[in-house]
């Protein structure tokens, strides 16, 4: 059974006279995404433009060092924050090494909930511990495991991250953000759908033949950290776009320690190349589905966003809203020979 899925790319040409009046050609790639079909454009003639605000990497925002007007910070955290309802846990609030889990006092669904780091109130891109990390994953992980005891219905679950206000951060003290819902946001239903018709046709799991694929290829596969394997997205949805795929994997409860620590060390190498790139901001999503489905595996995506300085364009344009595919600079495979350093 030919299990081979399609990375297509398709040049288009666009010709025009240029001012000093020759003719001239500029090429754009059509990428297609194996998973979801959607459309991604590489404008390779915009790959030599400075972006104002990313040389060098700008300094920290204006309130990096405001802890005392930080409801995140101690001591204010526990006075500002909410607490859990008594059915999740009676102390109100989940604590693992340094890292506090508290419900979102401006929820996005039925449990939304925000897991802090430690009591830093900034920590500058790719400076973050691993433990730090780890901890505040694993404190997400016992939230999402006490829903799941609680309210099984509440199965389309979320942890995501945004780094500084570019990319949507409304605090600047590191923290993830866990939501989980009876009701499927747009990417749970599509990539459920997906992954399950994909199995049912090819007898294999969709993410599995997808990281087989770029292994073979090898010009976006970056490395691994243990079991996560890490590589450029083919076609990029957002600028400099790492995928970590965890092969066969399809429920968070059966990720150990350990696996919690090797995303986070992945997490931060891509951090680390971003700041080597004088990026600042950047979004992390993991999206889960615990319907006891066989087909839906683990993928946690990072991608840099505009940086958080003054007077820098924002990395959503028209294009993006109003036509819906992506348009960034740089080839995934450039991408890829940029980042393999830190994974080395």
């Amino acid at each position: 059974m030919d299990r081979k899925l399609l990375f297509t790319s398709e040049p288009v040409k666009a010709r025009f006279i240029a001012p000093d009046g020759c003719e001239a050609e500029r090429t754009i790639e059509i990428r297609t995404n194996p998973i979801t079909f959607r459309t991604s454009r590489v404008t390779l003639s915009r790959i030599g433009e400075k972006e104002k605000g990313t040389e060098p990497l700008p300094p920290p925002p204006p309130d990096a060092d405001l802890k005392a007007e930080c409801p995140f910070c101690r001591p204010q955290v526990a006075v500002k924050t909410p607490q859990c309802m008594e059915k999740l846990t009676p102390s109100g609030r989940l604590v693992r090494g340094e890292s506090l889990l508290f419900p979102n006092l401006f929820p996005y669904g039925a449990y939304s909930a925000v897991s802090l780091f430690d009591d830093k109130h900034f920590v500058e891109i790719g400076t973050a511990s691993v433990r730090s990390y780890r901890d505040s994953f694993l404190n997400c992980a016992e939230y999402l495991r006490r829903i799941r005891a609680t309210d099984p219905q509440a199965l389309y679950m979320a942890i995501t991250q945004n780094h500084l206000p570019s990319a949507g951060g409304s605090l600047l003290h590191p923290h993830l953000q866990i939501n989980a819902d009876t009701v499927a946001a747009n990417h749970h239903r599509f990539l459920r759908l997906r992954a399950t018709e994909y199995y049912k046709a090819r007898g294999s799991r969709l993410f599995t033949d997808y990281l087989r694929h770029e292994r073979e290829d090898g010009r976006r596969y970056l490395g691994n950290t243990g079991e996560w394997q890490w590589m450029a997205a083919f076609a990029p949805e957002g600028f400099y776009e790492i995928w970590g795929i965890l092969p066969d994997c399809t429920s968070f409860q059966h990720l150990q320690e350990n696996d919690w620590e090797n995303l986070a060390l992945g997490i931060i190498k891509t951090q680390k190349f971003y700041r080597n790139l004088c990026r600042n901001g950047y979004n992390f999503g993991l999206l889960l589905i615990e319907d006891g489905n066989d087909c839906f595996e683990m993928r946690a995506i990072i991608l840099a966003r505009s940086n958080h300085a003054p007077w820098v364009r924002n990395d959503h344009t028209g294009f993006e809203v109003m036509l819906g595919d992506m348009a960034t600079f740089v080839q995934p495979e450039e991408t890829a020979r940029l980042a393999r350093h830190f994974w080395a």
